[in-house]
């Protein structure tokens, strides 16, 4: 990541959620449990785009979190592990924070490149380390419900590219999803044509022969759909009627039988298909 600073976001919550908050960031960081600032919070921080959030979204590692509830409990905040395979909870009353180690998918795991690339900032006057870009950009790439698309905030996110990216890293990251990569640098340049020379030429030309010679050969016998690696609802069909494999499920995916099941009920308004 370059060295250039970020902004501090300065989005505002009543007098309570702001001391709850504050509270929370404070203790980990006298506690020295190591975590990153997300969500809505860090995107202002890269992008200087304000925005409204319900929460606040920490990430840390998995292997941390009976840490963070240890150390917090003696606040008088709970925990709770929400969903064991990617997301917990700290509450306070209807107020609470989210506590992430991966996506919902399984793929993007919070591990130590997560904190070795984190840029600095601060937030309600306490200094925070935040997600680094790279990975921002990589684990909401693949968010792409009905009810929400992340699309936009990622276009945000490439267009500081020219300033701050490690175009490599992130290439890394995406590995044998770079289709995906790919997807929405196309659109970065239908988005913002006058600026589509952030990209680099490297990297589109990299990507564009992988596009080339996978489809000047011969396509897998697996009977395969990705496409539950990018919404959890629109391809159930395909993978609980229509004989597909789901790619979060070893051994391709890192997702438990049990980890797919209870996400895929929490759909809202889910109805069972029979």
């Amino acid at each position: 990541m370059s060295e250039t600073p970020l902004i501090s976001s300065s989005c505002e919550f009543d007098a309570d959620t702001a001391a709850f908050y504050r509270d929370v960031l404070e203790t980990l960081t006298s506690s020295r449990v190591p975590f990153l600032l997300g969500g809505a919070f860090a995107f202002t921080c890269y992008t200087g785009i304000e925005r409204t959030t319900k929460d606040l979204d920490l990430f840390i590692r998995r292997s941390d979190y009976d840490r963070v509830g240890e150390v917090l409990r003696p606040a008088g905040y709970e925990t709770d592990l929400t969903y064991p395979h990617w997301l917990g909870k700290v509450h306070k009353g209807p107020v609470f924070i989210d506590l992430i180690f991966n996506s919902g998918n399984g793929i993007a795991e919070v591990d130590d490149a997560w904190f070795e690339h984190a840029g600095d900032s601060e937030v309600l006057g306490v200094p925070v380390k935040v997600s680094p870009i790279e990975e921002m950009i990589w684990s909401r790439a693949f968010i792409m419900e009905r009810e929400r698309y992340d699309g936009a905030d990622i276009a945000h996110l490439l267009r500081t590219g020219d300033r701050r990216l490690d175009w490599r890293r992130l290439l890394t990251r995406f590995g044998p999803h770079w289709r995906v990569l790919l997807s929405h640098l196309i659109l970065f340049g239908f988005i913002y044509p006058a600026e589509r020379d952030i990209v680099p030429v490297w990297l589109m030309d990299h990507l564009t022969e992988c596009l080339r010679e996978e489809t000047h050969a011969a396509p897998p016998r697996d009977k395969l759909c990705g496409g539950t690696l990018l919404s959890r609802e629109q391809y159930l069909d395909d993978v609980e009627q229509q004989g597909y494999r789901d790619p979060r499920l070893p051994p391709l995916g890192n997702m438990s039988p049990t980890e797919v099941t209870v996400w895929t009920e929490a759909i809202p308004d889910r109805t069972p298909t029979p």
